[in-house]
């Protein structure tokens, strides 16, 4: 089982990576923020930038797959959503992509089944699931998150959907803004959260 990858994207797009390890391509399979993430490495450097993948192998009868995260929790909150009844590895992946991972931890652990089913391919059905099998599993995820991760986001969310934004993009763009400045109050994280959203 491949449990991590370090090498150069050579290969991207926000639905998978080809991942170089000293001459060898690995196809990984990615969620958005860790594409995002990617490509602000990539800004950074010239050519394939330099990653560190945490890898989920995923073994079929007709194909391994590789999915990738940038970050530990993110494959964290991966293996959960997989062990959810009727959730295979391609909606978990779509999941982690329709909502930063805090926002999804505390709408998990919050019981926000309505908040769940806004993200694309999750019907109110499989919100309600993920819910019922879940919230008591990822208090340890809730629990190490920043007191003003569990507060606040949700206003300025609801202020930039009143702005006209979509709500998916609205989330992304505050959960990125909260990890970068976990201590910004709601002006300053409604600032941010403009600026990033009017670059998209």
């Amino acid at each position: 089982m491949i449990g991590s990858l370090r090498g150069r994207a050579v290969e991207r797009d926000p639905e998978r990576l080809l991942i170089d390890v000293d001459g060898v391509g690995y196809e990984v399979l990615v969620p958005v923020s860790t594409y995002v993430e990617v490509e602000r490495r990539a800004g950074a450097e010239d050519g394939a930038p330099a990653v560190h993948l945490h890898v989920h192998t995923h073994v079929r009868e007709d194909a391994i797959l590789l999915f990738g995260f940038w970050t530990a929790r993110e494959k964290q909150l991966f293996l959960r959503l997989i062990a959810v009844s009727g959730i295979g590895p391609k909606l978990a992946r779509v999941v982690l992509s329709g909502m930063p991972p805090d926002d999804l931890v505390t709408a998990l652990a919050a019981g926000d089944s309505a908040r769940l089913a806004t993200i694309p391919g999750v019907g109110k059905k499989t919100a309600e699931r993920m819910v019922l099998e879940l919230r008591e599993k990822v208090g340890d995820l809730a629990a190490s998150l920043p007191a003003r991760a569990l507060e606040g986001g949700d206003e300025v969310v609801s202020a930039l959907v009143n702005l006209g934004y979509k709500r998916p993009q609205a989330e992304r763009a505050v959960g990125e803004v909260r990890r970068e400045l976990p201590d910004a109050d709601f002006p300053e994280l409604l600032r941010k959260s403009l600026a990033r959203l009017s670059r998209l």
